[in-house]
């Protein structure tokens, strides 16, 4: 993920880009035009200097595009059929990818569909394009934040024990930073909710677990698991938070607690960079396959960092990782006379887990 920007000039619609050249711009060197309507800006394109710049799903008049490719610029068209926006300038919303009621007809649905259904190179083009700006969306939103990861198991349910206890890291995390997750349902889903009503009461979260534990998984029926969260949502304010899923597990629908949704299509991508925005460090409840490889994914980051760059790493559940999955005893090892070693923590509640992380804000 890039960590700059440049001087890249982002314009989305025709009036900007009429205000830039009323205002005397000559070179589009560097600018990045998204779906702007150009069919009646040929002649003004004709008199500027345009290598360099980008027209990412513009529309144009017959034969300007490929004049203005020709003269340097790189003309991506709009790609048919997709059912998500390739050139997205920003991150979704809960509300965007739950546009229906029923759950088989929203865009989250559909565009797993999709993305199961088509391989062709038009296709495999718009996901990658439309990943690409996802990156470029996140890059501008964790600016000035710092994040804290939390990451486990999507199997969790609702109403369990373990599942109030990720909510409550959640809620005193955020008070502090902002928390962000893999997206998904269970001990994702919890921590994205602690998150989002961090900084107000306690009660009000237990509130928000006993309504959800009415409908405790997305199994039988995601659209009542989905509406049950709608519910909590509809109560309004919500401190920000962050989730990372992907399509690539499709049938594991994203919460709906998470402010802002960097969904991806390829997994690979989405799980560097899930790690990577994570600054100040991350907390590993429970979990099998995904978050045991999120875990050394993590430590293979911080086993190449100096010491200025290595993120704590908290694993939450001593007996769970030392005799059921033991990655830990794996984990001291790895990280032994690294500049890592102080960083790695094994404890037993998440309470254990936010002092950690308190101590290192």
């Amino acid at each position: 993920m890039r960590h700059t920007r440049g001087r890249v000039v982002e314009v989305g619609t025709l009036a900007d880009l009429d205000r830039r050249l009323a205002a005397g711009a000559a070179s589009l060197s560097g600018w990045r035009l998204t779906a702007v309507d150009l069919r009646e800006r040929g002649p003004a394109l004709a008199g500027c200097h345009v290598a360099g710049a980008t027209f990412l799903g513009c529309t144009f008049a017959p034969g300007d595009d490929d004049a203005l490719a020709e003269r340097g610029a790189l003309v991506l068209p709009t790609i048919p059929a997709t059912p998500v926006d390739v050139y997205r300038t920003d991150l979704y919303s809960a509300a965007e990818l739950y546009d229906d009621p029923a759950y088989p007809h929203t865009l989250d649905a559909r565009a797993y569909a999709w993305s199961r259904e088509n391989g062709d190179e038009s296709a495999l083009l718009a996901r990658t394009l439309h990943d690409h700006a996802i990156d470029r969306a996140l890059v501008d939103w964790v600016t000035g934040r710092r994040l804290v990861g939390v990451m486990g198991g999507h199997g969790l349910r609702r109403g369990e024990p373990a599942y109030a206890d990720a909510a409550r890291l959640g809620h005193v995390l955020g008070d502090t930073l902002t928390v962000a997750t893999g997206g998904g349902p269970g001990a994702m889903e919890a921590a994205n909710l602690g998150a989002r009503l961090s900084g107000r009461p306690v009660r009000e979260l237990d509130t928000a677990l006993d309504r959800l534990a009415a409908v405790p998984s997305y199994h039988p029926s995601v659209s009542a698991w989905a509406r049950a969260a709608r519910s909590v949502v509809d109560d309004g304010g919500a401190a920000d938070s962050l989730g990372i899923p992907t399509w690539h597990y499709g049938h594991e629908p994203p919460n709906l607690f998470a402010t802002a949704i960097a969904k991806y299509f390829r997994n690979a991508q989405r799980e560097a960079i899930l790690l990577e925005v994570c600054d100040a460090g991350i907390v590993f409840l429970p979990g099998v396959g995904g978050t045991v490889q999120e875990v050394f994914q993590d430590a293979c980051e911080n086993f190449y960092a100096d010491e200025s760059s290595v993120a704590p790493m908290v694993l939450v559940g001593r007996r769970y990782w030392t005799e059921e999955l033991p990655a830990w005893p794996l984990l001291r090892s790895l990280a032994r006379g690294r500049p890592m070693e102080t960083h790695v923590h094994l404890v037993d509640s998440v309470k254990e887990a936010a002092s950690v992380l308190e101590e290192r804000t």
